[in-house]
């Protein structure tokens, strides 16, 4: 498979523009990091290890809310009794007893905003197969897994500690970039600060996210912590038109993970920047062609690539063009002939078709036989011209 290593001077221009970032050195005992729009991986620590997710396993529960909501399954001005399981819990709570019948809107909100254990339950018992939470958490293990949630199982619906309850933050950060993507209506919940349901629970109003508020586009997603899990975040900020998506867990104290996060978060979007590599229609190599009547096509690329690449001005970004050859005429225009791959320093590396500029036709029989008779000569060490 050869290589051309000699790229178009356009493509060779953008790619000396940058150079390694320095990696983001975390004190989580886990950590993820995706620029959305690019689905480039910025941070991998740990990402794939299963672990007790605390409250942002709620996350989960939002979503299959937000789905049943959206299919019609529930209603927002619906009025949900709460049962004396619901009830029972303790630690973060909307303070529900089974006197209350609550409407679904201030249950997800008192799920997003409060972290509610109780709203949870609530919820999971109007949704699950057999009117359990533990039927209802099943239900998510197996949503979780058609999602693409490979790490994570569920045992119950807020997070609450239970042997085998895991999540990872790689799953974690996917969930988020679900629910941002496929609930826009409902993501501006998480950007509340307060929600004071009922007039009933005075100490406990505030978002327990600490990015909100800070001016650097932080506008959800969920806090957690636990003795055995840790502090921990699933976060999410916008600026511009890039949105960084975070997951940490492990965070020794409150302000830890909040000092933590806003790191990340300036980090990703100071250290890295969108570069247009090519564009589609772009010439970024020429091949040459077998029994064609030309010698070469053009390559060009069959869709615009843009990069999440480091700001910093370093060694040249690594990238060549693969293909098999010499490539055989007939060759159509917009046939995909090679691949354009390139390596940003410490990131995943990226891929574009490159297709034929033109099409090539075969060759007429005499340049056929023409052509066969050059090679043979090369071969014998003899060029065309001394046997004419």
């Amino acid at each position: 498979m050869p290589i051309l290593r000699s790229l178009a001077a356009a493509l060779a221009a953008i790619l000396v523009l940058t150079g390694a970032a320095q990696a983001f050195d975390t004190s989580a005992r886990a950590a993820f990091v995706l620029d959305q729009k690019t689905g480039t991986v910025l941070l991998a620590k740990n990402a794939d290890e299963p672990l007790p997710p605390a409250s942002m396993s709620k996350l989960m529960t939002l979503y299959m809310a937000f789905e049943a909501v959206e299919e019609g399954r529930l209603s927002l001005d619906e009025r949900l009794p709460v049962s004396s399981h619901a009830a029972s819990y303790g630690g973060s709570t909307m303070f529900l007893d089974t006197t209350d019948r609550v409407a679904v809107e201030d249950l997800l909100r008192g799920i997003v905003v409060l972290s509610g254990n109780d709203a949870c339950a609530v919820i999971a018992e109007a949704l699950s197969p057999d009117g359990t939470e533990r039927g209802f958490a099943e239900l998510m293990t197996r949503r979780g897994q058609q999602m693409g949630l490979t790490s994570s199982v569920f045992k119950n619906s807020n997070g609450w500690p239970a042997d085998g309850h895991v999540m990872s933050m790689r799953d974690l950060a996917l969930l988020a970039s679900h629910i941002i993507e496929d609930f826009p209506d409902f993501y501006p919940m998480f950007a509340e600060q307060t929600f004071a349901f009922d007039g009933r629970a005075p100490a406990n109003v505030n978002n327990r996210n600490p990015l909100l508020g800070l001016g650097i586009g932080a506008d959800g997603l969920k806090t957690g912590h636990t003795q055995a899990a840790g502090y921990g975040l699933v976060g999410s900020a916008k600026q511009g038109d890039r949105r960084v998506i975070f997951a940490l867990t492990g965070l020794e104290t409150n302000r830890g993970r909040a000092e933590e996060s806003e790191a990340i978060v300036n980090w990703a979007f100071r250290q890295f920047a969108e570069k247009t590599i090519t564009e589609a229609g772009n010439r970024v190599a020429t091949a040459n062609v077998w029994m064609g009547d030309e010698d070469t096509v053009g390559l060009v690329a069959d869709e615009d690539l843009t990069l999440l690449v480091p700001v910093l001005t370093g060694a040249p970004l690594q990238a060549e063009v693969v293909y098999t050859g010499p490539l055989t005429a007939p060759i159509r225009q917009g046939q995909q002939l090679a691949e354009l791959i390139v390596r940003p320093e410490g990131l995943p590396e990226h891929r574009v078709p490159l297709v034929a500029e033109s099409a090539v036709q075969g060759a007429g029989f005499v340049n056929r036989v023409m052509t066969v008779a050059e090679v043979l000569l090369r071969r014998f060490g003899q060029s065309p011209q001394d046997v004419m």
